[in-house]
């Protein structure tokens, strides 16, 4: 399907607020699981409208018709004409899925697919032409208020002054008016006081206002319908031409809600979809960020003047400037990152139906508890992080938690429970993804990778490195395959896009008690926390999230294997030791490891000892892509430069402790 390129923006509006809808929709649905609700059922019955009618308007007519046999199921259940069922929640959740799928074809500008549409149409109708009691009206709810006979209704008055953008934001009057004929008689009459003269007339801009006046049957519900997309500066009036009926005709037809109700997917925080090429940003932090524009700006011009002529006198004023540009720009800085900071609230909205869907596929009882929804990081971070949260929700429901007659046999409640956190801690967000299952078969795992030759038959392995083996490619304790899990396909892929982005992951469990999986991620990916590390005469940088702490190791702590690795002996554990200048190939200063320094660090649950010459400041840094303006080089995760012009390299500390890792095994087959 082809689209007007002049509706490039608009189109953008209408796909980002669909996506809004879709998620009031959808989270609307799975609270009527457990319940049915006035209100709520007319919130998912606007967003289904607002769909509809965007749709229409913008020629997406497609999703327009499928929208219109969803939104009439809707209505039926809204008015009280039918009853809340069970299947049809599922029906109206298979139809969100639908219209997402419409429209991301029509994001991509692809054909909207319709075999999907057509089979989940024919489950509406059926549902519909089935004759269902009428909902049994509740104590608390008032009752319902008796409809208007048509013939009452003689007409409306609209007053129609719309915004001077009408025409950018491709709205047409005479198309509007052309809709309004078809459900009434419409007289219009336009008032043209303000056109200017013909020298400043701008055809782009609309200087028309209209009085209308629509004889016929139609509702208010159906004439807002019309204005739905009509810019909110605009101004529409809409009054009965009957006095005397007024209240009557401004009760809404349903018992629950009036049909001026505002519209539920009005966006109040910032919005986000996954891999978004766009951003909403409150506007107190856009004035926050413009007041210190103008701060930076007043700063400059004080400093300024010292570029022509500076007298000795003046070092003190200079100095009190500089110190005021650094607090200023860091305050910049600060208010800048905000602006991509986004609630994980976008992340986790898509569980409730994820462990909806699941559980009842595998016959499972599963309470999802959601903690720390605010907690706020960045917007790429947040788009990276979604597919391995579901992965790992998914595996807990499968693997992790029992059938309710498991359960029950063990001595715990029939239903389980899958709860997600997320929180500050330090410089970083931790996510934790816990449940209170059967917890991770220690026995099992060792088994299965002692058979799989992951590990030697008689080593002895800790909880924790135990734990880790599901994290290796294509391990899996799954019986049997199913469309769930168990291909052995996910886990370490998990793993790695954790790392990517530079958090770890770490397994807590406890057998019959449950699994705690806690990623630890940064809160950007453009600035940096890290440790300044000299090795000869370069400079690196490590993340300070991956530094456990420093050691100045005596002889006693240093042992060798003979022709293959050095070891650090630090906390009960041997540490292997990486020489970085070995690795990067630069010159080193110190001919032994006593009384070097050796920074320990930890990557996917391996720990190992950094050899480096100095440890310099601790400072945040900016990162560049090496990939980008280079290549990319093992080992290294990015680039910065410092204050006077030098390179600084940052280290990518699980792309060294495999690079090492690959190069023992080379030297031990070459000795072989």
């Amino acid at each position: 399907m082809t689209l007007d390129p002049a509706m490039e923006e608009i189109l953008k509006v209408f796909f980002e607020e669909s996506t809004e809808c879709l998620s009031a929709m959808e989270s609307g649905l799975l609270t009527l699981g457990t319940g049915a609700d006035c209100e709520t059922i007319n919130t998912i019955f606007r967003a289904a409208h607002s769909i509809k009618g965007g749709a229409g308007t913008l020629g997406l007519m497609e999703v327009s018709h499928f929208t219109h046999a969803v939104e009439t199921l809707l209505d039926q259940m809204r008015t009280g004409e039918r009853a809340v069922s069970a299947d049809a929640v599922q029906i109206l959740l298979r139809a969100v899925d639908v219209i997402r799928e419409m429209m991301d074809a029509a994001l991509a500008r692809q054909s909207i697919p319709t075999p999907a549409a057509a089979a989940v149409t024919a489950e509406l109708e059926l549902l519909l032409d089935e004759r269902i009691p009428r909902a049994p009206a509740a104590a608390s709810q008032p009752p319902p208020v008796p409809s208007v006979a048509p013939t009452l209704r003689c007409g409306w008055r609209i007053e129609f002054r719309p915004h001077e953008s009408l025409f950018k934001t491709c709205n047409d009057p005479l198309r509007m008016f052309a809709q309004l004929a078809k459900i009434g008689d419409l007289t219009s009459t336009p008032h043209l006081h303000a056109l200017p003269r013909f020298g400043q007339f701008d055809p782009s801009l609309c200087y028309v206002s209209w009085s209308l006046i629509l004889h016929g049957a139609a509702d208010k519900a159906q004439i807002e319908e019309v204005f739905d997309w009509v810019d909110a500066n605009s101004v529409i009036e809409i009054e009965p031409l009957e006095s005397p009926d007024a209240t009557t005709l401004e009760a809404s037809t349903a018992p629950c809600a009036t049909a001026t109700a505002p519209p539920p997917c009005a966006p109040t925080s910032p919005r986000v979809g996954v891999e978004s090429g766009s951003i909403r940003v409150g506007t107190e932090k856009v004035d926050a960020l413009i007041n210190l524009v103008g701060e930076l700006v007043i700063t400059q011009s004080m400093l300024s003047r010292f570029i022509d002529h500076c007298d000795p006198n003046d070092l003190e004023a200079l100095r009190r400037g500089l110190i005021l540009l650094s607090r200023n720009t860091r305050d910049l800085q600060e208010s800048v990152l905000k602006i991509r900071m986004l609630p994980i609230s976008f992340s986790f909205n898509r569980f409730p139906r994820l462990v909806h869907e699941l559980s009842r596929k595998l016959g499972k009882k599963v309470e999802l508890k959601l903690n720390g929804e605010h907690t706020e990081l960045d917007k790429t971070v947040l788009e990276k992080i979604a597919d391995p949260l579901v992965h790992l929700a998914r595996n807990a429901l499968d693997h992790g938690l029992e059938t309710p007659q498991q359960r029950v046999a063990a001595g715990k409640s029939e239903t389980g429970t899958l709860e997600l956190t997320a929180y500050h801690e330090g410089g970083s967000i931790i996510i934790e993804v816990k449940d209170d299952g059967a917890g991770i078969d220690k026995a099992k795992v060792l088994a299965k990778a002692r058979a799989r030759g992951l590990v030697e038959q008689d080593a002895n392995l800790s909880d924790d490195q135990i734990h880790n083996l599901i994290f290796l490619p294509g391990f899996s304790t799954a019986e049997k395959v199913s469309d769930v899990s168990g291909r052995g396909v996910g886990m370490d892929v998990v793993r790695r896009n954790i790392n990517d982005i530079g958090g770890h992951v770490q397994i807590a469990s406890a057998e019959s008690r449950g699994t705690c999986i806690r990623i630890r991620l940064p809160l950007t990916l453009a600035i940096l926390e890290g440790q300044m590390l000299r090795v000869g005469q370069e400079i690196y940088v490590v993340s300070l999230v991956s530094i456990i702490e420093t050691v100045q190791p005596s002889r006693e702590q240093i042992s060798s294997i003979v022709g293959q690795v050095d070891l650090l002996r630090h906390r009960g554990d041997f540490l292997p030791i990486i020489r970085l200048h070995e690795l990067f190939d630069v010159a080193h200063e110190r001919a032994s490891l006593t009384g070097g320094l050796l920074v320990v660090v930890e990557a996917d649950g391996q720990r190992a000892a950094l050899l480096v010459d100095e440890l310099l400041a601790q400072q945040q840094v900016v990162i560049k892509s090496l990939d980008t303006n280079f290549k990319h080089v093992r080992g290294l995760a990015g680039a910065t430069i410092h204050g006077d012009g030098t390179v600084a390299l940052i280290i990518d500390v699980p792309g060294v402790i495999r690079t090492f890792v690959c190069k023992q095994a080379e030297r031990v087959g070459r000795a072989a």
